[in-house]
């Protein structure tokens, strides 16, 4: 059966790549529903994840079991819907996008700001993090996108067509550094995720999330110091008749003394939308791996452990301060 499941997999998943771009939006937006629905009462390890994240994020506001309860539903909904979503967005083209997108009145000027040497375009796993960088193909901004392979090496290939769709390039996440280096260099654009945890080393940073510190990357904030080139903080937001809402910011490599500084700059402008829209991000996604402390402390989620690298890493912070 072990030796079946990528073939069972590959079958199911070219399946979806055929059958979901023939669909009405409104089904899409059902089948996200549904979908979502059944992750929830099925995947009890996220589940339980993305409400201790939220009892912990929402530690100062008093958050009650039901809003709790709403918002990791939520979630998988809007999870559920971007992973249709980049099947049905096989039907996108150029030309049939603007009643489907509505961009921020900020995002023409960043978008021209962008194209004039090149830029490091940013996004969390919030809304659609997949149609973000697709419809940027769509804009002439065609990007070098890092994605994870697939164990199944079939499906890498489906998924890579997808993410291909409006002209960008797929590289995975080993030797990536270079090649990022080598387009940014030729005035071009990299699109990468910024939210998740990392190991603490030399390419990352400790960083202040809901009142929480955590440990992400710094390698946006790094190219965009070395190349002096800016940042585009992107979120693609959904809403309930199927269509999306742009807003990107622009900020300046000068702006900002340390890569660790650009990149909480970088979150702290996702964290005001998240807090706006919780049921947007990632929650089932474990965030607050490592401990301040030596001690367990009941602000932070029951997984997270100490970690000496961690502690040192804060304190490099405090003598800099």
């Amino acid at each position: 059966m072990k030796n079946l499941r990528p073939a069972i997999e590959t079958v199911l998943v070219r399946l979806a790549t055929w059958a979901l771009p023939q669909f009405p939006r409104p089904l899409i937006i059902l089948l996200g529903q549904i979908f979502g629905s059944i992750a929830y009462l099925v995947d009890y390890r996220g589940r339980t994840t993305a409400k201790t994240n939220l009892y912990a994020a929402f530690s100062d506001q008093n958050i009650t079991p039901d809003q709790v309860r709403r918002i990791t539903i939520a979630s998988y909904h809007t999870f559920a819907r971007t992973f249709l979503d980049l099947f049905w967005s096989l039907r996108l083209t150029r030309d049939n996008i603007d009643g489907l997108f509505h961009d921020h009145p900020e995002v023409p000027q960043a978008i021209s700001i962008a194209k004039q040497k090149g830029a490091i375009w940013v996004t969390p796993h919030f809304g659609n993090f997949e149609l973000i960088s697709l419809i940027m193909g769509f804009r002439d901004v065609p990007l070098i996108v890092v994605a994870q392979n697939f164990k199944n090496p079939s499906l890498t290939t489906i998924f890579t067509r997808l993410r291909q769709n409006s002209g960008h390039r797929v590289i995975p996440q080993q030797g990536a550094m270079l090649r990022l280096m080598k387009e940014l260099k030729r005035g071009g654009h990299v699109a990468l995720l910024t939210d998740l945890t990392i190991k603490p080393n030399k390419t990352a940073a400790a960083i202040e999330c809901f009142g929480l510190k955590t440990c992400v990357t710094t390698l946006h904030a790094s190219l965009s110091q070395r190349l002096d080139l800016p940042i585009v903080a992107g979120l693609c937001t959904p809403f309930d008749d199927g269509s999306y809402h742009f807003q990107f910011k622009i900020l300046h490599p000068t702006d900002y003394p340390t890569p660790a500084a650009m990149s909480q700059a970088a979150w702290d402008h996702f964290e005001i939308h998240i807090r706006q829209r919780p049921e947007c991000w990632l929650w089932m996604y474990k965030h607050w791996r490592y401990l301040p402390g030596l001690e367990p402390d009941p602000k932070y989620p029951d997984y997270a452990n100490t970690s000496r690298p961690f502690r040192d890493m804060l304190g490099q912070v405090k003598r800099e301060k």
